[in-house]
C-alpha cells in the first residue's frame, strides 16, 4: 500500500488540545519580494474533551462572502465550554483568492474547488487542497463547505449534498442536510467533476454538505443569517452543540435535486444575454430561456436558447455580457419520496 505523501503546509495548532486556538496554516511561497515567505491561512480549532469533530469551511472561492462572514463571527462567539467535541474552522480556505475578492487564486489561477484531492508538490492551490484532504478530513465526522454564487451567478439560497454512490454515506449526509433545515435543500444527483471538496470528503466517507447562500458578489443579509442559524443546527446534529443552542427553522424544507447537465442552459454565442424568465419561475423543456443580442452588429438577429428540462429556476447569470459556453440558467426539480 502506497503511503499518502506528507503535506507541505504546517501549523502550530495542537488539534488534540482543549481550548480555543485562533492560529494559522503556513503555506510556503518563495517569491522575489519574500524569499522565505509564508502565506498565513487562518484556522481556528475549538475543543472540549472527547466527541465528534466537524470542519466548517468558507472562502473556497474568494468572491463568496456569506460563509466567510458567518464563520469569522462564529470564531469570535463560540467558546470551548459551549461545545462537546471539536470544531475546526477555515473561514478563508483559499486565502489569496479571498483577500483579492475573486473566485480563483491570483497566485496560480487555481480554483480550489476543482483541485481536490490536491498535490503536496503542486501549486499553492493544490497544496491547500491536499492539506484539507490528507490532514483535516481524516479528523472529521462531518464537513460543511459554504459557498455563494460569486460575481457571476445569482442563486435562490439553499444548502446541498452531493451523492457519493455509497448508500450509507448518502443517508448520513442527507440526515445532516435535514438538520441544517434550509428553505431549499438540493441533492446534486450526478457525479460532476470529481475534483470538488465534496468529492474528496466522500472518498474519505465523511458526511458533508455544501450550499449557495448569496449572489452576484454581494453580501446578502438573509444568506448570512441562514448560514449562522443552519451551522448551529448542523453542529447540534453531530452532538457538538446542545439542541437548545440551535434555533429551530421557521419554514419547512423543500427537497429538490439537480440530475445532470441537461438541467443547465449555456450561452450559444458572445454578446448580451436577455433572459425570458425569472429566478424562481417554473419552466418547461423546450421553453425559451432567452436571447443573445449583438450590440456591435445591430442588424444581426439575436440567437435564442431553450431549456432542455422542466423544473424551477434555481440559478441565473448575474452579468449581462456573455461568452459562448457561459451558464445563464440552471434548474432544480422536486424530489418525490
Amino acid at each position: 500500500m502506497t503511503a499518502t505523501p506528507r503535506s507541505t503546509l504546517w501549523t502550530d495548532v495542537d488539534f488534540d488540545r482543549d481550548g480555543k486556538q485562533v492560529d494559522w496554516l503556513y503555506l510556503h511561497h518563495s517569491v522575489t519580494r519574500s524569499a522565505y515567505g509564508e502565506i498565513m491561512i487562518p484556522i481556528t480549532v475549538i475543543r472540549n474533551g472527547g466527541g465528534r469533530t466537524v470542519l466548517l469551511m468558507a472562502g473556497n472561492h474568494g468572491d463568496e462572502y456569506e460563509g466567510q462572514i458567518a464563520l469569522v463571527k462564529l470564531i469570535r462567539e463560540l467558546e470551548p465550554e459551549d461545545i462537546k467535541g471539536r470544531v475546526i474552522i477555515l473561514p478563508a480556505a483559499n486565502l489569496p483568492a479571498a483577500v483579492a475578492g475573486v473566485r480563483v487564486s491570483p497566485l496560480d489561477g487555481g480554483n480550489l474547488n476543482r483541485s481536490f484531492p490536491g498535490d503536496p508538490a503542486g501549486n499553492p492551490t493544490q497544496r491547500i487542497a491536499h492539506y484539507i484532504s490528507s490532514v483535516l478530513f481524516p479528523l472529521c465526522d462531518g464537513f460543511h463547505d459554504l459557498h455563494s454564487g460569486g460575481a457571476s451567478l445569482q442563486y435562490l439560497p439553499f444548502a446541498s449534498m452531493r451523492q457519493s454512490g455509497d448508500a450509507d454515506l448518502d443517508r448520513r449526509s442527507l440526515a445532516a442536510l435535514t438538520a441544517f433545515a434550509p428553505p431549499i435543500a438540493i441533492v446534486w444527483a450526478y457525479a460532476g467533476a470529481g475534483t470538488y471538496a465534496a468529492s474528496a470528503a466522500n472518498e474519505r466517507k465523511v458526511p458533508n454538505l455544501g450550499g449557495e447562500f448569496g449572489s452576484a458578489g454581494m453580501v446578502d443579509r438573509a444568506g448570512v443569517a441562514l448560514v449562522e442559524a443552519g451551522i448551529r443546527r448542523f453542529l447540534a446534529h453531530f452532538g457538538i452543540l446542545p439542541k437548545q443552542a440551535a434555533k429551530a427553522a421557521e419554514t419547512p424544507t423543500r427537497l429538490m435535486e439537480i440530475k445532470g447537465r441537461h438541467y443547465y442552459v449555456y450561452a450559444p454565442d458572445h454578446g448580451v444575454f436577455e433572459p425570458a424568465v425569472d429566478l424562481g419561475q417554473d419552466v418547461s423543456s423546450g421553453q425559451l430561456a432567452g436571447h443573445v443580442h449583438f450590440i456591435d452588429n445591430p442588424a444581426r438577429p439575436p440567437v435564442p436558447c431553450h431549456f432542455k428540462a422542466s423544473g424551477m429556476l434555481i440559478c441565473r447569470r448575474a452579468m449581462g455580457r456573455v461568452e459562448r459556453g457561459d451558464c445563464v440558467f440552471h434548474l432544480a426539480t422536486d424530489v418525490h419520496t
